[in-house]
């Protein structure tokens, strides 16, 4: 399976935001998407998910394009936003229960629940409402809800965000053993988490890819940011 974005465009107002970017993400990679802020990350991931339309260009997972057949393509897709949008007023089994329920293969939900739980190591709180989760716990309910249907394209914005040492050290260990079957595009501020868990980097300043490598040819990702992005 193949995330490939060609010459993606989008303005608001008079302001580039994306400006014809292209790049594909294949299955067995972890691509790391990074940019300071405004860059352009949340708007393309945003694109790549159908959440937003763009205004040129085309985005193809799999043999689906997004905008022709949306909801064949994003049936392939996993998506934690940045700002992982909740329903607070569910329980955590309640609302994995409710999410699997939104795909086309809905059955056996209750068994895909319990091991989605354990795999992202929610059981200490998985009897709880949302609202009286920790940050940390509701990332990993945003996590939870991405992969629960086993998609073949994982798209997460600053999924990190609020994990302790450990827990990151977690996630990192579950993204390894994910990317043997999915494509992978995650977007973050933490450098050293890009460096521990991609095998390639995009850098995006101001709409434009300004570099698109491999992990294993850059000796010093902290310079080269800062370098691509002033």
């Amino acid at each position: 399976m193949t995330l490939k974005v060609s010459q993606i465009s989008k303005k608001y107002g008079s302001q580039t935001v994306l400006d014809e970017i292209s790049f594909s993400v294949n299955k067995g990679e972890i691509v790391g998407f990074l940019g300071p802020n405004g860059a352009g990350k949340t708007t393309a991931m945003k694109i790549i998910t159908g959440c937003l339309a763009a205004e040129g260009g085309i985005v193809e997972i799999g043999n689906y394009n997004i905008a022709q057949t949306p909801l064949k393509a994003k049936a392939l897709v996993g998506y934690l936003p940045e700002n992982n949008p909740l329903h607070d007023e569910m329980y955590v089994a309640e609302y994995l229960e409710y999410v699997t329920k939104l795909y086309p293969d809905s059955s056996g939900s209750k068994e895909k629940v319990k091991d989605i739980i354990v795999r992202t190591g929610l059981e200490p709180e998985a009897r709880k409402k949302i609202a009286q989760l920790s940050k940390g716990y509701r990332q990993r309910v945003g996590l939870a809800q991405a992969i629960i249907h086993n998609p073949e394209l994982l798209v997460l914005d600053e999924p990190s965000s609020g994990l302790d040492p450990n827990q990151i050290e977690e996630f990192s260990n579950l993204l390894f053993e994910m990317s043997k079957e999915k494509a992978i595009l995650l977007s973050s501020h933490t450098l050293s988490e890009v460096e521990a868990v991609c095998t390639r980097i995009i850098i995006i300043h101001r709409g434009r890819i300004m570099q698109d490598r491999p992990i294993k040819e850059i000796e010093n990702l902290p310079e080269l940011f800062k370098k691509m992005t002033l």
